[in-house]
């Protein structure tokens, strides 16, 4: 079962997602401020992060920069999750490292599309050689090796 971190200050907030993702089959993990999902996903090691931007002790951006400067961590996807609303907001949080973008109040088609969208990402990177090793059976039956 996948496992999905909500990284979010607002209590409301959290019970919606817990409950969204949770109808979908997923598993959920919860952490109220960017300090404490840091130290979440060291221990747990969840398929993807649902980051609120502003958030107490360490906010989003400050959060997602960690990640992404921890080898171990890097490939991690992470989606924000923020009332930030505007189109110049969505591209500086593009911009600074996020995978994805979701706006509240949340949408649950366009969470479950984002979620999809950057498991099945992660899944691809994770299996080595699949394609190169179609494409390598390929050549090799077209050159009248592989049969």
């Amino acid at each position: 079962m996948r496992k999905v971190l909500i990284a979010e200050d607002n209590a409301v907030n959290r019970e919606l997602l817990r409950e969204l993702l949770e109808t979908r089959g997923y598993t959920v993990l919860e952490a109220c401020d960017g300090q404490e999902a840091l130290h979440m996903i060291d221990q747990t090691e969840p398929d993807i992060l649902l980051l609120d931007i502003g958030m107490p002790v360490l906010d989003g951006f400050a959060v997602v920069r960690q990640i992404r400067e921890n080898p171990h961590l890097a490939k991690l996807p992470v989606v924000a999750v923020t009332a930030y609303a505007m189109q110049d907001d969505r591209g500086k949080i593009l911009n600074s490292k996020f995978d994805g973008y979701l706006s509240k109040p949340i949408n649950p088609r366009l969470l479950t599309e984002e979620l999809d969208r950057l498991l099945s990402q992660r899944e691809d990177r994770s299996t080595p050689n699949r394609s190169n090793g179609s494409s390598v059976d390929r050549k090799a039956r077209a050159a009248g090796k592989g049969e």
